[in-house]
């Protein structure tokens, strides 16, 4: 899996775009030597090839092109009061990556940006930077991995192990990893650090084939995370976002049950549930860009500027997909969005 994961990305970028300003940066040349076979065209700024008009998301995904660039804009944000911050106060999220190598139907970043093409931001050291200096005000609580899959690319560059290195010296940071990758073979080799929280989204068989086009399997995923407790990582188990589908119920069940046969549940950080749920204005953009959606064409209910499920679907599910997991941990360890 790992080296099909390798060239699923490498087949994809036969184009890769590279800022004046950082072609010499060290990241950048580390990347660069992955993709031997790649044209690579300098460029001023990303912003004029990944803000180009007339660009349509889903096309793209079938031929993303790479974008390496400097950002020079805010690079840690706060965050959003759609994702759980898991009781911590200061809650914030960074991106290293825009975008992602797997096309879910239902992610977000489709109504956020107009471009399917991949950016990797190689000044990741302005972040620590930034991060440091909030530190010094209070503790933080980071997602480092919610605008991309960043264990899927790992392998091309490297900023896992540059973030596990920055966290495991910081004693007042938390670090959350969220992914879908069977990639983590990519860091197997590197001692657990306390601080750091490796999250897997875990979705149905029948949800994953069907919606979650090109992200591993529910077997694969569950195989990494397996892997990762066995090795001491502390892990996060998130059936979120839970999707309101024909027979939702069955397959959650089945999921569940699967997901506690092979991950030992005492030794789970902890559990994340919700339904899906997107902001307005993102959801418009979607649907725009993916007319023929099933999945999309559900007559969400806005709340306080969140599309989601009407209140008895999202009540149904969430008590349901509650009560089975009740049944394996306890309620201090479930969180519900």
């Amino acid at each position: 899996m790992k080296n099909l994961n390798n060239s699923l990305i490498s087949s994809r970028f036969s184009h890769i775009y590279v800022e004046d300003r950082i072609f010499q940066n060290e990241n950048t040349r580390a990347i660069l030597s992955k993709f031997k076979n790649s044209r690579v065209i300098r460029i001023k700024h990303y912003k004029d090839i990944f803000c180009r008009h007339n660009q349509t998301f889903s096309v793209q995904k079938e031929s993303a092109k790479l974008i390496l660039a400097y950002n020079d804009g805010n690079l840690i944000y706060k965050g959003a009061k759609v994702c759980n911050d898991f009781g911590n106060k200061y809650f914030y999220y960074t991106s290293s990556i825009i975008n992602c190598i797997y096309d879910c139907e239902y992610c977000y970043l489709q109504g956020m940006y107009s471009s399917a093409n991949i950016v990797i931001f190689v000044n990741i050291e302005d972040i620590f930077a930034q991060v440091d200096r909030i530190l010094k005000r209070h503790p933080a609580y980071i997602c480092i991995s919610y605008d991309t899959d960043m264990m899927s690319f790992e392998n091309i560059t490297g900023f896992l192990h540059r973030w596990l290195k920055f966290a495991e010296k910081r004693d007042n940071l938390k670090v959350e990893i969220r992914t879908k990758s069977s990639n983590f073979k990519s860091m197997e080799n590197i001692k657990p650090i306390d601080n750091v929280i490796l999250a897997w989204t875990i979705s149905p068989d029948e949800i994953a084939r069907k919606y979650e086009h090109r992200a591993p399997t529910l077997d694969s995923r569950l195989k990494s995370a397996k892997n990762a407790l066995d090795r001491g990582w502390k892990v996060r188990i998130c059936f979120d976002p839970a999707l309101y589908v024909k027979n939702w119920d069955r397959y959650y069940k089945k999921c569940i049950e699967k997901t506690f046969k092979i991950i030992p549940a005492e030794k789970i950080q902890d559990i994340s549930i919700g339904v899906f749920r997107i902001s307005k204005n993102y959801f418009k953009n979607m649907m725009r860009s993916n007319t023929q959606s099933f999945l999309l064409s559900y007559p969400f209910k806005v709340q306080e500027g969140v599309c989601t499920y009407s209140k008895m679907h999202f009540k149904s599910m969430m008590d349901f997909i509650y009560g089975i997991v009740l049944n394996y941990v306890g309620e201090d360890k479930i969180f519900v969005q």
